[in-house]
């Protein structure tokens, strides 16, 4: 009876809410909300990724958006109960606007609204064909000269790009291009992926041969296809590699492998890219009308410049370029860095019988793999989740349904518990001299990830090689190089036969750059990042990841990428934004980021 009244009363609120949006009373549908309140909207309202904070932006958002969204029918969703806890109602719910069908979270507090996500779902009419619509397959009856399925993939291979322009041109074939790709065919836009890799996968394969996931494997499923039951808990490069080599073909990606961009210039008044790539040394003109860039958070390697590279007689590389540890048994090797690329590579030395340093220059959090995935993940993606009934798609919705302003809250004491687990762990790794940080404000791996993409290591076992003295740790910045090593700004000299420089990645702009030049980079702005003003992240505060998965200064121009769960969860959210266009449908951005970094 008390999930019975507790449904009743959330639904009256919802038909209240719609009454007053319904008769165009933003005012009072503002004041169902709280003064601190936060509505995350994916898309289904503002054609974008933005989150309204407080009833002022509740009320500016509804201003600008409502008469052209028109919402209507909002209802807790099917199948689902109200839940209530520490004064709290959440529910699932579901509604539609005059394009699209919509889902979201609701949290009730007080009898308002504290946070509501809404996100579009699908575009009514676009459908993608699944389930009772899903497609035949082979074609029954009989005709003369019939096409087979076969024949058609080969047919269309020959012509997009050739005879037929692709709408969607998506540079990098990568995790991200491929979940995108995926999604794109699915809604039926013409996308082509370029990858200058001879094979998909080949961005895993060819990294240090010791990378594996961090992140478990409920966390990382691509679209359509899961991971299979017996899948390990965290996969090697190679078979990420051979996986997404699978997915890439029986998801019928049009994919072309050894094929580099060169230059790519938007015509302003065609609303069409021209961009020039090479294939296999054939130089081809595409003429998309939507370019994403997919190119990774991972992908243009920070190499410093340090006086004195010239002169080091040694071996030095970016840890991008690290070919493993093999070749280096009995060597003295520097690895420059601290965070996760560091400790596999010093990791993967020593099991191969180097004499391994790491330089650390900047403090980094650290946080043991099993207890991440106890305290930090299980509830929302660990087989535990899977058994209770949480799925993969509301796993990922009740984490977006956190507002990023706020989440740190939510993560600061989970972090406090897995420092309190972990006592002799971390209390090891400061007698060692290991310099540790939290985050600026205790809230720990996920907050520094959406925030600076870096400063962490979840450990695997590098971190005992540590505490135990196998890899020998050095703090302390880097003066120059001299012929046979490191010399730090104290004087100490680092004898080395190889430098590793595990020293990160450059913002995604830097890819446009190199491809349409700095005046587009700088137009665009800084890719990634809260503006939350903690280190590496800068104010003013954005409220969403910057110029991700949603439009940018540059019309026709997207960025899309992130670790598996974003690939796999926002492509979705991209892919509409992208059909909607190719449909011409009306897609009135509301509150477009501004340019506040240049990257």
């Amino acid at each position: 009876m008390l999930d019975s009244t507790l449904a009743d009363q959330t639904q009256a609120f919802l038909d209240s809410f719609e009454e007053a949006l319904a008769q165009g009373d933003i005012d009072a549908a503002a004041e169902m909300f709280l003064e601190v309140c936060y509505w995350r909207d994916l898309v289904a309202f503002t054609w974008n990724l933005k989150t309204v904070e407080g009833r002022d932006q509740v009320r500016d958002m509804l201003t600008h958006q409502l008469a052209t969204t028109k919402p209507r029918n909002w209802q807790i969703a099917e199948g689902e109960i109200p839940s209530e806890a520490d004064g709290v109602t959440t529910t699932w719910i579901s509604f539609e606007t005059d394009l699209a069908r919509g889902y979201g979270l609701l949290r009730l507090k007080d009898g308002k609204i504290w946070t509501l996500l809404t996100t579009m779902q699908e575009l009514k009419g676009f459908e993608e064909p699944k389930g009772f619509a899903r497609p035949l397959g082979a074609k029954h009856g009989a005709g003369k000269n019939r096409e087979s399925w076969k024949e058609a993939r080969e047919r269309e291979e020959a012509e997009l790009g050739y005879k037929t322009q692709p709408y969607c041109l998506i540079i990098g074939g990568g995790q991200g291009g491929i979940a995108l790709g995926a999604r794109l065919r699915q809604l039926g836009v013409p996308t082509i992926i370029v990858e200058r890799n001879d094979r998909p996968g080949d961005s895993w394969r060819k990294r240090y041969k010791s990378l594996c996931l961090h992140d478990p494997v409920w966390y990382d499923h691509l679209p359509y296809i899961k991971f299979p039951d017996n899948w390990p808990v965290f996969a090697p490069k190679d078979k990420i590699g051979d996986w997404l080599e699978f997915y890439t073909k029986v998801m019928e990606l049009n994919y072309w492998t050894r094929t580099s961009a060169k230059s790519a210039t938007y015509d302003e008044e065609k609303k069409e890219w021209t961009v020039v790539v090479d294939r296999d040394g054939e130089e081809v003109v595409l003429k998309p009308k939507q370019l994403v860039m997919a190119t990774g958070m991972s992908g243009k390697p920070r190499i410093p410049d340090f006086p004195g590279m010239d002169t080091f007689k040694g071996e030095q590389h970016h840890s991008s370029q690290h070919p493993g540890p093999d070749a280096y048994a009995g060597k003295k090797v520097v690895v420059v860095g601290s965070n996760n690329s560091a400790h596999d590579i010093c990791a993967a030395l020593w099991e191969h019988d180097a004499d391994v340093t790491m330089l650390q220059r900047s403090s980094t959090h650290i946080v043991r793999s099993d207890t991440l995935m106890d305290i930090g993940l299980g509830a929302l993606y660990s087989e535990k989740a899977v058994q209770s009934g949480m799925t993969t798609e509301k796993a990922d919705l009740v984490f977006a349904s956190l507002p990023y302003k706020i989440m740190h809250e939510f993560q600061i004491p989970l972090y406090d518990q897995m420092k309190e687990v972990d006592k002799t762990f971390y209390d090891g790794l400061e007698k060692a001299g290991f310099w540790l940080d939290w985050g600026d404000d205790g809230s720990g791996l996920f907050m520094k990830y959406l925030r600076r993409g870096s400063g962490y290591y979840i450990d695997v076992g590098a971190s005992q090689l540590i505490i135990d003295g196998e890899v020998k740790l050095k703090r302390g910045q880097v003066e120059a190089l001299d012929e046979t090593g490191v010399i730090l700004s104290d004087g100490t000299h680092l004898d080395a036969d190889l430098v590793v420089y595990a020293t990160g990645y450059n913002s995604m702009n830097g890819w446009v750059a190199d491809l349409m030049g700095q005046e587009m980079a700088d137009k665009v702005g800084k890719v990634w990042g809260l503006g939350s003003d903690t280190t590496k992240d800068p104010g003013p505060w954005e409220g969403e990841q910057r110029n991700m998965w949603k439009p940018t200064q540059q019309e026709n121009l997207w960025f899309h990428g992130g670790n598996l769960h974003q690939s796999r969860h926002y492509s979705s959210y991209l892919a509409l934004q992208l059909k909607a266009r190719m449909e011409g449908l009306p897609t009135p951005v509301y509150g477009k980021q501004e340019v506040h970094h240049l990257g």
